[in-house]
């Protein structure tokens, strides 16, 4: 079985991982790699990124004890302990690449397609231009950017605070700096003046020497793309999507990234089958019930949560959104 893995993004890495250790031929098509990404990764994620890749720890991320959460109104909870590893996402996704095309030369490396067309082309950039493709729940965006943290602040702690406007994240980075989120209901033309303000708000300001002075906004509320997975024609390879292009999760629950490897497991999986001769339409279907049951899921986490932190009718539509939209998604 010929598979392409259309870019490089720890979703598509995995995926190839894991065809190339089964036997499958790999073909890699990376994409430019972008620049620092600050990502946290709890001890279960990096459990599963031990199981599948073999690697240990990252060495060189820097390493949280616990966790501080304000979530509803009123005093904060007591600190739970809660290891984890802050380090850059694009890093660890180079890296991995490395290991994979050193591993495994014979399958995987960058390079041309062999000849034919492939059984199967894996990614996490669904195409453009089709409207209707993606089902999100809202139209909340994430704004964050850095700032050092002020002298003698714990360097250990990731906090969650909340206003009555947004919930917010501190992430110490090392070396003196933090990573500040926020969530808000909808686009934001000024990020970073918003999140200076949100800042200033919460219990987290007098950790921040200053606000951050630049910050960018993302669109964040969860999303399911409609037709995750099609399956291959006489003209045409089978297309599964892996990763945030099948299904963004929101960043409060913490497990995007564990998510995304496990869209990975589970694609590496179809395509084993599909060279098994089991009927590539039921397993594209299948794919899709899949994501979408942990969708529902997902959401029906969301609108347990959100109603707890905000009553400000700013939020209303977002609330509205976490529910599910009935028996189809067509639209």
């Amino acid at each position: 079985m010929t598979v392409t893995i259309a870019g490089s993004g720890l979703a598509e890495l995995t995926c190839a991982w894991l065809l190339a250790s089964r036997g499958h031929r790999v073909r890699l098509r990376p994409r430019p790699s972008p620049g620092p990404r600050p990502l946290l990764l709890g001890e279960d994620t990096l459990a599963l990124l031990r199981a599948l890749w073999g690697v240990t720890s990252p060495a060189d991320g820097h390493r949280l004890t616990h966790r501080h959460v304000r979530w509803a109104p009123g005093p904060p909870d007591p600190p739970l302990a809660h290891p984890a590893v802050v380090l850059d996402g694009a890093l660890l996704c180079r890296r991995l690449l490395d290991r994979l095309c050193a591993r495994r030369p014979d399958a995987a490396r960058p390079g041309p397609e062999p000849a034919g067309p492939p059984h199967w082309t894996v990614t996490a950039e669904p195409p453009t231009g089709h409207p209707g493709e993606h089902w999100t729940a809202g139209r909340r965006h994430l704004l964050a950017g850095e700032a050092p943290l002020a002298p003698g602040q714990d360097d250990t702690t990731a906090r969650l605070d909340r206003t009555d406007l947004a919930w917010l994240h501190l992430t110490p980075l090392g070396n003196g700096r933090a990573l500040l989120q926020a969530m808000v209901p909808g686009p934001v033309a000024r990020p970073a003046e918003l999140l200076g303000r949100l800042l200033a708000a919460s219990e987290l300001a007098p950790r921040l020497l200053h606000p951050p002075e630049t910050a960018v906004a993302l669109p964040a509320a969860p999303r399911l793309h409609l037709l995750p997975a099609t399956a291959p024609s006489t003209c045409t390879p089978g297309t599964l999507l892996v990763g945030a292009g099948a299904i963004r999760y929101d960043p409060l629950s913490g497990t995007g990234t564990a998510q995304a490897m496990r869209t990975a497991i589970l694609a590496a999986a179809l395509i084993g089958s599909a060279a098994a001769e089991t009927p590539p339409d039921l397993l594209c279907a299948y794919y899709a019930a899949r994501l979408r049951t942990a969708f529902q899921e997902h959401l029906t986490t969301c609108a347990r949560l959100y109603p707890q932190a905000f009553p400000d009718p700013s939020w209303q539509h977002e609330l509205n959104a976490c529910g599910w939209p009935g028996t189809s998604l067509t639209g």
